[in-house]
């Protein structure tokens, strides 16, 4: 793959409330596992656009014990199975298996995870589009000098409201069907 990359442009999408649904007692199954409206034809549309698209997430329901490995794979699968049903791929899934006092280097805002896909693709991140809906994901973008994109859904309408001075210039978009097919048309 990573010579191919060198073909293709690298996107990363955080997960929770940016493909689908988010949930404030977590998302802990493959039933609970819900696509939101467009967001699967959005990666699909990455994906015939030249996009190598990457998922970087934050997953502390594993280090809470509300779900195990086996079932986050399940709901990864899931995701696998319908972008490549409309014709897409989802080439990697990173996660922080941590929880938020345990002091990692990959949960988000720090930037570990897009780090590790750097690393795995073999390339820098310098201007690669980072599309979130958490402050913290535009902060682990703008760490590894990514370009940060906000969309609202999820939690990404409060997010906007409420953005830092020094995320004032950030593209923010209705979901990631609309940030997709900015990125698309370029």
């Amino acid at each position: 793959m990573h010579g191919q990359l060198a073909e293709k442009r690298l996107v990363i999408l955080d997960r929770d409330g940016v493909i689908n649904q988010d949930s404030s007692e977590f998302v802990k199954s493959v039933d609970e596992w819900l696509p939101l409206a467009g967001s699967i034809e959005a990666i699909a549309e990455l994906s015939t656009a030249g996009y190598t698209v990457a998922v970087a997430s934050n997953q502390s329901g594993l280090a809470r014990g509300l779900f195990d490995e086996e079932s986050l794979l399940a709901m990864h699968q899931k995701l696998h199975d319908l972008v490549s049903a409309a014709g897409g791929r989802v080439d990697r899934i990173v996660v922080c298996p941590h929880g938020p006092d345990d002091n990692c280097d990959c949960r988000k805002p720090k930037p570990g995870l897009l780090l590790e896909l750097g690393r795995h693709y073999g390339v820098s991140l310098e201007g690669v589009p980072v599309i979130g809906d958490s402050l913290r994901d535009l902060q682990a973008a703008a760490a590894v000098a990514a370009r940060p994109i906000l969309v609202r859904t999820g939690n990404g309408a409060m997010t906007a409201k409420q953005l830092p001075p020094e995320f004032g210039g950030v593209e923010v978009f209705d979901d990631l069907a609309a940030a997709a097919a900015q990125l698309a048309a370029r």
